[in-house]
């Protein structure tokens, strides 16, 4: 049997084939919004197509859609709006499209918003948006690694989400414009607020600087943005060193405050491509260090977004019903 996850992220889209041998490959933002690269060519060059039995895939917000439905059945591509995502490159668009048009059997993870019922009543009477989907597969992915049944599961890469799992069910989770900075995303300060209602800038274009950029001071493409302030952190460069720290510091406040409104964790998730990152920069240890009080930290690889996507893609087939609390229609 084989199953693909695909994650839709904010440098890139992330596959993995769980076949015989776990197979994982990214194509960037800016070569898929360019049209330079087919995601389809780029996965039979992996696998034969025809043997897919089942993709899951992720794609913008999620908050359109409640459950994991098939691609079929989904209207507008389980979204809203488009708008207050990010950077907009439509690179993830042309993707979904391919897939929806390839006939390979696929289904469609949701994200976590205002009407997602596994959620806590009161995340969803005060966030109208807790996660994009690739957080559902992230949980899913350690949940299976870990065994954990109460967990709290940091996301930390271009945004930082952290999900807060509880008896095998997702009750909440705090989305990067709310809670803690990214390398790019961040919450939006009073500063920012001001910015918007004088025009300056749009609310998404705050949004794409509020992380450890904003700090910094660094502006560049996106990709190559956690790389520049790795390279002045390496540098010796006051500015990066303080995002660096700013950055670690939200994300302990986000991983505490979520451990005061539950009565058991028993464990803590890091994952993305600075949350498990131990080298040149031991993010992983600073946070660790800081949050272990509250139960053991481990991490799972950044390829835990389309890892998870593909477990989920195989629970279904093989007929799982639910996803931690998130139904399969």
């Amino acid at each position: 049997m084989v199953f693909v996850g695909m994650d839709h992220g904010t440098t890139g889209v992330s596959f993995t084939v769980l076949g015989e041998e776990p197979i994982h490959f990214k194509i960037g933002r800016e070569e898929l919004s360019a049209g330079k690269v087919s995601a389809l060519e780029e996965l039979s060059k992996r696998v034969d197509l025809g043997s897919i039995d089942l993709m899951a895939i992720t794609y913008a917000m999620g908050d359109g859609i409640a459950e994991i439905t098939p691609i079929e059945k989904v209207k507008n591509r389980g979204i809203i709006s488009i708008g207050g995502a990010g950077k907009v490159t439509g690179g993830g668009t042309s993707v979904y499209d391919e897939i929806k048009e390839s006939g390979v059997p696929t289904i469609l993870i949701p994200g976590l918003h205002k009407n997602t019922p596994c959620m806590d009543e009161r995340f969803r009477a005060a966030y109208s948006h807790a996660a994009s989907p690739e957080k559902v597969s992230i949980s899913y992915n350690a949940y299976l690694e870990t065994g954990l049944s109460n967990m709290i599961v940091s996301d930390i890469s271009s945004n930082s989400v952290s999900i807060l799992v509880e008896d095998g069910k997702i009750r909440g989770a705090m989305d990067a414009c709310v809670g803690a900075m990214g390398i790019i995303h961040g919450p939006l300060d009073l500063e920012m607020i001001r910015d918007i209602d004088d025009g300056k800038r749009t609310a998404n274009e705050c949004f794409s600087r509020a992380g450890a950029v904003k700090v910094a001071g660094v502006d560049t493409k996106v990709a190559r943005t956690k790389d520049e302030i790795i390279r002045m952190y390496l540098e010796g460069s006051r500015e990066a060193e303080l995002a660096i720290q700013t950055m670690v510091m939200t994300i302990i406040m986000e991983i505490w405050g979520l451990r005061g409104i539950t009565k058991r964790i028993d464990g803590i998730v890091l994952t993305g491509s600075i949350g498990s990152m131990q080298k040149p920069i031991n993010i992983f240890q600073m946070i660790k260090d800081s949050v272990e009080e509250i139960a053991p930290v481990s991490m799972i690889p950044p390829t835990s977004g389309s890892v998870g996507s593909a477990q989920i893609a195989k629970a279904v087939f093989t007929g799982e019903k639910d996803i931690l609390g998130i139904k399969v229609l």
